[in-house]
């Protein structure tokens, strides 16, 4: 260190002295000496205040207390840089992580639309974050039964992401797609109840589908309402169901309804992403939806969906308040 002091000390005097850019570019490249031995911001201050001293006999005390000052003052913001260092670090590795846990997600949750000839699907399913709170969850058995799951789990993140993998797994066992509906919600509701944390739930609505008879079979828990509409009559129905919510109770009971979709009928399945409209109270959400469909129900499935995700992300100035899911089945 010694040796440092007499050398900044002779570059700062021939500056002094000179002031020319030679000297100034000498003690530019000098600091580069001064960090590979690891010399800290409040020394380099009081190598300067020592240095200032020897050349100048006569510096007024002032001078010297703002020096004292300083070097204190770098004190602190050396170790406040060094805590926002290492906060820097630990959101870059925390951004690593989440993109892996991302693709992992998207890897497991993976589930292509099934392509019966009597029906036609549409999904757009968006995430609000890089970790989706909702899933879909096709089954077809390439025969008689379509069965669709469209899930919400409250709360967001990694917590939901591993819920939601959970919940897969759980589809995934049942295997077949002609199970009932309501049957489907039961297992499900054991399943996560026994496995998850009390302050996480899930909302789901259950469709099967019978491709031989066109009956359309449903049951939810506590998922956002489902639209029917009735291509005959051109009218839109609630799909209504009070299950609760999986999770909350081992033993709960969920019911089931059934329709006949005929040809021109379709019905929405969506998460309540869809229809929060927090910060545009003067508005209908689900009227708006209908409105919607219905102007553009000579769409396909699939493109009658990112209509109404492109119509409502505009009505939110682009700004959606949550994870994002339409699922359409259109007879």
């Amino acid at each position: 260190m010694e040796q440092i002091r007499k050398q900044y000390k002779k570059i700062l005097s021939d500056y002094i002295g000179n002031q020319n850019e030679s000297d100034l570019y000498i003690g530019q490249n000098f600091i580069k000496r001064m960090i590979q031995k690891n010399v800290t911001p409040e020394e380099v201050i009081s190598i300067h205040k020592q240095a200032l001293e020897e050349v100048y006999d006569d510096l007024p005390d002032s001078v010297l207390h703002g020096y004292d000052f300083l070097i204190e003052v770098m004190v602190h913001f050396g170790l406040k840089v060094q805590e926002h260092q290492s906060l820097l670090a630990k959101q870059e590795e925390l951004r690593i992580e989440m993109e892996i846990a991302t693709k992992i997600q998207n890897l497991l949750l993976e589930n292509e639309i099934p392509k019966p000839r009597s029906v036609d699907i549409g999904m757009i399913s968006v995430p609000l974050r890089k970790m989706n709170g909702d899933y879909v969850h096709f089954m077809h058995d390439d025969e008689r039964f379509l069965s669709v799951a469209v899930t919400d789990v409250v709360g967001k993140g990694v917590p939901a992401a591993l819920c939601m993998s959970m919940v897969k797994y759980g589809l995934d066992t049942l295997e077949y797609a002609n199970s009932n509906p309501s049957y489907v919600l039961e297992v499900l509701n054991r399943t996560i109840e026994k496995s998850i944390d009390d302050s996480m739930f899930v909302s789901l609505c259950y469709v099967r589908y019978d491709l031989s008879t066109n009956v359309l079979t449903w049951s939810s828990a506590g998922h956002e309402p489902s639209l029917y509409y009735d291509g005959e009559s051109e009218s839109f129905y609630d799909l209504e169901s009070k299950g609760l919510l999986l999770g909350i109770l081992p033993e709960a009971k969920y019911t089931q309804q059934d329709l006949d979709l005929k040809n021109g009928d379709f019905v929405i399945l969506m998460t309540d992403g869809v229809t929060d409209f927090r910060n545009k109270e003067e508005f209908d959400s689900r009227e708006i939806i209908k409105e919607l469909a219905l102007a553009n129900r000579h769409l396909t499935a699939q493109e009658m969906c990112e209509v109404i995700y492109s119509e409502l992300q505009k009505l939110h100035d682009f700004k959606l308040e949550d994870d994002f899911t339409v699922v359409i089945i259109k007879k």
